[in-house]
C-alpha cells in the first residue's frame, strides 16, 4: 500500500500513483457504510428535489440547524413546482433563521427555471443543473453525485479538508478553492461512477464527523496510517489567516433582527416596526437598505414594507 506523502507540507502532491489514490477508497467508503448519520436527504424517497434542497440549506449551515426547516420546506413544497407557484417573499418567510437568506431567493429561483425549462424535474445532466440559477460548480456536482449517483468531483469545506490533509500534508486548505485542489479531487476519483458517488459523499461525511477543523480524532480515522500530515507530525498551519465569522453587532445580524420583523407579519409592516428592533440609525438604515437591494425586501409607497412579492 502506497502512503500518500508531500516533500513540504505548503506544496501540494497529490497521489503519486493510481494506487495510492485507490488505496484510499476502500477503507474511507467502508468507514462511510458503518458510521453514515441517516439524514433525511440520504434517503431514496427524497429525490433530486430533496438533494437539492439539502445542499442549498447545508452551506455555511450546520446539519442540527437545517433538519426541522428541511423538513418543514419538503412537507410544504414536496416538488419544484409547489415552491414556484408561491412568491419568493414566502420562501424567505420558511427560510427561518437559518441565514444567508439570499439562499432562499436563490432556490426559488431555481424552482422556477427547472418548472419552466425542465417540466419541473430536477435535470440529471451536470449542464442543465449549471444552467439553473443560484447553481454554482459545487451544488451542479452534489445534486449530479447524490441524487443521480454520476462521478463529479464534490469540493466542499469538509472535503477539501480531509484531501488537505491526507494528501498535501497541510492542516486547512486554502481560503478559497485552487485549481490544484480540483486537479487533486479529479485524480482521486474512482472510475466508477457508482462508487465515486460513494466517494464523495464519504469523505464529506469523514471531514464533518471525524477529520474535523478543529479536535480531530485521528484515532477514528480510517486513513490515519495513510496520512501525510499525521505522518509529518501535525505541522501547523503556516498560510493567510483562516477566516473567523463574527455575527454579534454585524449587520448580518441587523438584516436578521429586521427580517425576522417581516416573516413574522402577515401584512407590511411600518417603518417604526424595524427602527424598533436596532438602536443605532446609520446601521440600521445600511442593513435596510442591503435587503431591499437584494431582494428579500420591498419598500412600498406608503412607507411600509413586505418580503417580495414577485
Amino acid at each position: 500500500m502506497t502512503a500518500m506523502t508531500s516533500t513540504s507540507p505548503q506544496t501540494p502532491q497529490g497521489p503519486r500513483t493510481p494506487s495510492a489514490a485507490a488505496s484510499l477508497h476502500t477503507p474511507v467508503i467502508g468507514w462511510f457504510e458503518q458510521h453514515a448519520r441517516d439524514l433525511p436527504w440520504r434517503r431514496p424517497e427524497a429525490g433530486a428535489w430533496g438533494v437539492m434542497v439539502s445542499e442549498f440549506m447545508l452551506q455555511q449551515t450546520p446539519v442540527s440547524r437545517v433538519l426541522p426547516v428541511y423538513e418543514q420546506w419538503l412537507a410544504r413544497w414536496p416538488r419544484p413546482a409547489d415552491l414556484a407557484a408561491e412568491a419568493p417573499g414566502e420562501a424567505v418567510r420558511a427560510w427561518g433563521r437559518l441565514g444567508y437568506p439570499r439562499r432562499a431567493l436563490r432556490l426559488h429561483g431555481a424552482a422556477q427555471a427547472i418548472t419552466e425549462r425542465h417540466g419541473g424535474d430536477v435535470p440529471s445532466e451536470h449542464g442543465q443543473l449549471l444552467a439553473l440559477p443560484g447553481i454554482g460548480e459545487y451544488t451542479a456536482a452534489a445534486v449530479a453525485s447524490f441524487a443521480y449517483g454520476q462521478r463529479h468531483a464534490v469540493l466542499d469545506t469538509n472535503v477539501r479538508r480531509v484531501f488537505a490533509r491526507a494528501a498535501n500534508g497541510i492542516q486547512y486548505p486554502p481560503n478559497a478553492t485552487t485549481a490544484a485542489e480540483r486537479k487533486l479531487a479529479r485524480a482521486l476519483l474512482p472510475d466508477e461512477d457508482e462508487r465515486a458517488a460513494r466517494w464523495a459523499a464519504a469523505t464529506m461525511e469523514l471531514g464533518a464527523l471525524v477529520c474535523t477543523a478543529r479536535n480531530e480524532s485521528c484515532e477514528r480515522c480510517p486513513i490515519a496510517s495513510q496520512c501525510a500530515w499525521r505522518l509529518a507530525g501535525k505541522p501547523a498551519h503556516e498560510g493567510p489567516p483562516r477566516k473567523g465569522q463574527t455575527y454579534a453587532g454585524t449587520d448580518r445580524q441587523v438584516r436578521g433582527r429586521l427580517l425576522a420583523v417581516l416573516r413574522d407579519a402577515l401584512s407590511p409592516v411600518p417603518q417604526a416596526a424595524l427602527d424598533a428592533v436596532w438602536e443605532e440609525p446609520v446601521q440600521r438604515a445600511r442593513a435596510l437598505d442591503g435587503l431591499v437591494a437584494d431582494g428579500l425586501v420591498e419598500p412600498l409607497a406608503d412607507g411600509r414594507y413586505r418580503l417580495p412579492l414577485t
